[in-house]
C-alpha cells in the first residue's frame, strides 16, 4: 500500500530527529505552557510505548532514537515548565513531577528493557502522566481563555496516540491485557469524542479542519492496526504498524495543537 509506505518513512524521519515537535528553547506566552504541559503527557506514554516495543524488539532502531529524543525533551521541558509557573501551586505540581520523572527515567535506563521489569515501568509512568496532566489543567486555569482548553484537548489527543498504542504493547507482552484492552476502548472512545469537539470550535479555522481531515486519516491506520491484537496478538507485523501508525497520529495532533495555541482571541 503506497500511503503506508508513505507513512512509514514519515515515521523514519521522524525518529531521526523529532522534526513535528516544534519547540521553543522557552515557555512563550501561556498557551505555548499549555502546550508545553500537555506535550509531556504525551511523553510520559511514549517513553512507555517506545521501551515496551524494545521489548518486543519491533522497530528497535527507531524506538530506541524515540525513547532518547523523548526522555531529553521531557527533561528540558520540564524546566521551562517549572521555571515559568505563575502561581505557587503550579509550581508545586512541577516539583512533585520532577521526583515522579526521576523514578520513571531510573525504571526505564536502569536496567535493559525486559518483561520483567514492565510492571515498574507502567507503574511509575503512570504517576507521570497524572502530574503531568495535572500541571496542564492548573496552566489551562490560569489562560482562563476558550483558547486554553482547545490546546488543552488537541495536546491531549497526542497523549491519547501513544497511550493506546503503549497499552497495546503491554497487552501483548501480556501485561494485564484485560485491563490494557478495556483502557484502549476507553481511550478510543475520549479520542473521537475529542476530534468532534476540535472539529466544531467556532476557533477551528480552515487550515485546522484541514489537519484535522489528515488526522482522520491517520486514526484510520491506526484504529485498524489495534484491531488487529485481537486477531493477530503479537505477531510482529502487527505490532511495528501499531508504532508505525502511533506516530504519524502524533505528528499531526502535534501540529493542530500548535495551530489552536497561535491563536489569541
Amino acid at each position: 500500500m503506497n500511503s503506508f509506505l508513505f507513512n512509514r518513512r514519515t515515521l523514519i524521519a521522524a525518529a531521526a530527529g523529532l522534526p513535528f515537535l516544534k519547540v521553543q528553547a522557552q515557555v512563550l506566552d501561556i498557551n505555548d505552557a499549555i502546550n508545553k504541559a500537555g506535550r509531556q503527557r504525551m511523553l510520559s506514554q511514549r517513553m512507555g510505548k517506545a521501551w515496551l516495543a524494545l521489548v518486543h524488539k519491533t522497530e528497535s532502531g527507531s524506538a530506541q532514537v524515540v525513547l532518547d529524543k523523548s526522555m531529553a525533551l521531557f527533561d528540558r521541558q520540564l524546566i521551562e515548565l517549572k521555571a515559568y509557573a505563575p502561581s505557587a501551586d503550579i509550581r508545586d505540581t512541577y516539583v512533585k513531577l520532577e521526583a515522579a520523572w526521576s523514578d520513571y527515567k531510573t525504571a526505564l535506563i536502569g536496567t535493559a528493557p525486559s518483561k520483567s521489569g514492565a510492571a515498574a515501568v507502567l507503574q511509575a509512568d503512570a504517576r507521570v502522566l497524572a502530574l503531568a496532566h495535572q500541571g496542564t489543567v492548573q496552566y489551562e486555569a490560569a489562560s482562563g481563555r476558550p483558547e486554553g482548553k482547545l490546546v488543552n484537548v488537541a495536546g491531549r489527543q497526542r497523549m491519547l496516540s501513544q497511550r493506546m498504542a503503549k497499552l497495546y504493547f503491554a497487552a501483548t507482552l501480556p501485561i494485564d491485557a484485560p485491563t490494557a484492552t478495556a483502557e484502549i476502548d476507553k481511550a478510543r472512545a475520549e479520542f473521537l469524542s475529542a476530534m468532534d469537539l476540535l472539529r466544531n470550535a467556532p476557533e477551528a479555522t480552515a487550515r485546522i479542519k484541514s489537519e484535522l481531515q489528515l488526522a482522520d486519516g491517520q486514526w484510520f491506520f491506526f484504529d485498524n492496526a489495534l484491531k488487529r491484537m485481537q486477531t493477530a496478538g503479537a505477531a510482529a507485523k502487527p505490532l511495528s504498524d501499531v508504532f508505525v501508525t502511533s506516530e504519524n497520529l502524533l505528528s499531526v495532533m502535534d501540529r493542530v495543537t500548535g495551530m489552536y495555541a497561535a491563536i489569541h482571541t
